[in-house]
């Protein structure tokens, strides 16, 4: 299958970069508004050596920024011996191709930068298949015209008869090998989807499950190695974290939750990204708790916040219980530890670091994975050692007694996401001398929850109205 020449000048790395931003009503306004920018642009491994601001009531159709600012901006990078323009917002094709004339330098917009990052930083063939799609998506709009890789459609032949149908333009053959393109990268990410998706549905079923989500640079990671036993790449940097990874998280009292630490969050994440990381994301959409963590020493925490519940909402994963986290507490005064606490009474401080508030965030976690606890009476056939050994290994055993019809006999303390567990498991037992669900249905007056499975990966279309409004 050819390969689309996509934007393949679209690496930054030790390239000389100018920053431009564009202020336009309606939008946050921020302390420092090429902080996330630089950060972005230090990831991808570009060297900042100017930056260029503007308000405008709306962007300017040819080249977004006015044209006063164009021509300064074409002297900067000239004086500054700059390769690359940075945006600090979303372009249009033609803008890029305009700015790139004037400037006479390479142009990217926010999308296309975080795009070359994760193309980077894509290290499995999951990620490498979602990255690809994800760039197809966005950056087809902005395919060059160059004959090169026009003689691709016929497995590299020349350019010739049978080639080319009738009327047809260089814009529908770009659009045809895109399709094309597309169709073999989803049919090869369905078949890694598939092995995923039942892999968490297993998972689900078998343990408490619990995903760290947040903005990226919150300290997921970070907090993922001290509450197990590490493993998770964690850096001072944007996206450190890709994939995901999965361990075991001891929360005391025979109890083991499956901790999940995933790809952090964004402004102005690209649509296509998003849609394409969903299978990424699976361990967050069918966790049984997430624990939303916020870096509480970032100026614009609150912001990250509510960028974090955005993308969680477009995801799918909005129905689980949540822990708001504060990380990074111990970076605070005392004035600020006071102002977080007044505003979010709920929310747990801690310091992944140091250990604060840790134990406090296992305690709360475990209270959710037993929920309401009471003291019941299970009949268990000793054959069924399966629920046996989850009763003696995960609550607290008052008696235990045995029958002449082969069963046994627990007087447990135990809590009700517990028992909808063992049910959900294939237990076989009476409670309280009732059969299962009956019992649990009279403890609360509702029936067991039933297990979650995992959805079915949502197909995308071949190329949405939006990405072909672009392209024309």
């Amino acid at each position: 299958m050819s390969q689309i020449n996509i934007r393949q000048d679209a690496r930054v790395v030790s390239e000389r970069a100018i920053l431009v931003h564009v202020a336009l009503p309606g939008q946050p306004q921020h302390k420092d508004p090429f902080q996330e920018l630089a950060a972005l642009a230090d990831t991808a491994g570009a060297v900042v050596v100017g930056l260029l601001e503007q308000a405008r009531p709306a962007p300017r159709a040819g080249t977004y920024i006015g044209k006063g600012k164009v021509e300064e901006l074409a002297a900067m990078v000239k004086a500054l011996d700059a390769s690359l323009v940075l945006f600090d917002n979303d372009l249009s094709p033609n803008q890029i191709r305009d700015l790139e004339k004037i400037v006479s330098c390479k142009v990217l917009d926010r999308s296309e930068l975080i795009l070359d990052i994760f193309a980077g930083r894509a290290s499995t063939r999951q990620a490498k298949l979602q990255v690809e799609i994800a760039q197809l998506q966005y950056t087809a709009p902005r395919l060059r015209a160059m004959w090169s890789h026009l003689g691709q459609v016929t497995g590299g032949a020349p350019m010739g008869v049978g080639t080319r149908g009738p009327g047809e333009t260089q814009l529908e053959t770009d659009r045809r090998l895109v399709q094309r393109r597309l169709q073999q990268l989803r049919r090869e990410l369905e078949e890694v989807l598939a092995r995923k998706q039942r892999e968490v549905a297993e998972r689900r079923l078998e343990h408490y499950t619990v995903g760290i989500v947040g903005y990226t640079n919150a300290g997921k990671s970070t907090l993922f190695n001290a509450l197990t036993s590490g493993g998770a790449f964690a850096n001072n940097q944007l996206f450190a974290t890709l994939g995901t990874r999965v361990e075991q998280w001891n929360l005391g009292g025979g109890n083991i939750a499956m901790l999940s630490d995933t790809v952090g969050f964004i402004r102005d994440l690209p649509h296509h990204l998003v849609a394409s990381f969903k299978s990424t994301l699976e361990e967050t959409i069918h966790a049984h708790v997430l624990l939303l963590v916020v870096d509480a020493s970032d100026d614009t925490a609150r912001e990250q916040l509510k960028t974090v519940e955005e993308v969680l909402g477009d995801i799918g994963a909005d129905d689980q219980p949540r822990l708001l986290v504060l990380n990074k507490f111990d970076r605070l005064g005392e004035a600020e530890r006071r102002a977080w606490r007044e505003a979010l009474p709920e929310a747990i401080a801690v310091s992944a670091l140091d250990g604060e508030g840790l134990e406090l965030l296992r305690s709360l976690v475990l209270a959710h994975m037993r929920g309401p606890v009471r003291e019941v009476l299970f009949s268990v056939p000793l054959a069924d050692g399966r629920t046996v050994d989850f009763i003696e290994k995960r609550t607290e055993v008052r008696e235990r007694r045995y029958d002449d019809a082969g069963n046994v006999e627990l007087r447990v303390t135990i809590g009700r996401r517990q028992l909808d567990q063992l049910l959900a498991r294939g237990g076989n037992f009476r409670l309280d001398g009732r059969p299962a669900t009956a019992a649990l249905e009279a403890w609360d007056g509702t029936p067991p929850a039933k297990v979650r499975r995992s959805r079915p990966h949502e197909r995308h279309e071949m190329m949405d109205e939006r990405t072909s409004g672009q392209s024309s």
